[in-house]
């Protein structure tokens, strides 16, 4: 089957995958608790205290330690930014998701990610290592913008095939 050495390999690739996968589905359901509870906001929210939710119940089920808090409030200011720039995609999610459609938005979000991503390692920021920029990681932003227009785009296609014509709107 699999040797320890290649399942050591594997298993974080087919877990980034899996994450991936399930974007699509999360910022839909994001957009669509959004739609029903009034306002794209406690869409966001919804979705927020439900993963806090499921993540208390997982530090309790697998008996993970306590923290120390100490050591985390003495470490650099952008220790803690990741709760914001979480709550930021999910209303971000919850807001665009059912005007771009899953993957215009998701399309965008890997633009956004790629392009930034580059730039940090380029700069060394948070702790990454520098990693320079590149013409071959130039050309390849390029082309994953290039993507980016092609999935986004509707090429001739009439206003039935757009992803925002197509989804069917609850009243409200």
């Amino acid at each position: 089957m699999f040797s320890k050495t290649m399942l050591v390999l594997v298993l974080p690739v087919a877990m980034a995958l899996l994450a991936g996968a399930v974007l699509p589905f999360q910022a839909a359901a994001n957009a669509a608790v959004g739609r029903t509870l009034g306002h794209w906001l406690w869409g966001a929210f919804a979705s927020l205290t439900v993963s806090s939710l499921v993540v208390i119940a997982a530090l309790l089920v697998l008996r993970v330690p306590a923290p120390d808090m100490g050591k985390a409030l003495q470490g650099p200011w952008w220790l803690w930014i990741g709760g914001v720039l979480g709550a930021m995609y999910v209303a971000a999610a919850a807001a665009l998701t059912h005007k771009l459609g899953a993957a215009g938005f998701l399309v965008l979000v890997v633009a956004g990610q790629i392009i930034t991503a580059v730039l940090a390692d380029h700069f060394g920021v948070m702790g990454l290592g520098g990693k320079p920029l590149s013409l071959a990681r130039l050309a390849g932003v390029v082309l994953i913008l290039c993507g980016m227009l092609l999935v986004q785009g509707n090429w001739g296609a009439g206003p039935a095939a757009s992803s925002t014509a197509a989804v069917k709107q609850p009243e409200g």
